[in-house]
């Protein structure tokens, strides 16, 4: 098989994934390995199997938000491996980290790296911006002294050593 001819599998394999996800679809097996991992950046966790990520992260995440639109802007492949980048549209419709239902329509951005093995995903990296998350919720966890203060001229960098 050529590289294109096994970069276009893969891709295959996560947009199938993608779609199931999207579709509120219950029977993710077939998308995953046995051997599948998920590991999520600061505050979303590790999954050490598809249990774990079903238990953990996709009924959790179905749970808090409903109205899911997935929202992929770029797909990228090399190879065993595909990467992606978007956002979620999705009503806050339960709790989400201590937050009560607010029912305000949230985005939630996210970048993933997928490592395909035997025509399943075996390895997912993924990094979901919890902080913009919250902010959208009335929730600013760097107390207004986020890097975004430098961009408005609120705080002035100090000079390097």
């Amino acid at each position: 098989m050529s590289y294109d001819e096994k970069s276009q599998k893969t891709l295959a394999v996560v947009k199938a994934m993608e779609e199931a996800l999207g579709a509120n679809s219950n029977s993710m097996d077939k998308h995953f390995h046995k051997d599948f991992r998920w590991m999520g950046n600061q505050g979303c966790g590790v999954k050490k199997n598809l249990e774990d990520f079903r238990n953990n992260w996709q009924l959790p995440l179905r749970a808090a938000f409903s109205d899911r639109i997935y929202n992929t802007d770029k797909f990228l492949v090399d190879g065993n491996w595909a990467s992606c980048f978007g956002h979620i549209d999705a009503i806050h419709s339960g709790e989400f980290m201590g937050i009560a239902p607010t029912n305000k329509r949230v985005k939630i951005h996210y970048t993933d790296f997928w490592e395909v093995k035997d025509g399943l995903i075996i390895d997912n990296w993924v990094t979901v911006d919890f902080p913009s998350i919250l902010s959208q919720l009335g929730v600013d966890i760097f107390n207004g002294l986020g890097w975004e203060s430098y961009d408005r001229g609120e705080l002035i960098p100090s000079k390097p050593n």
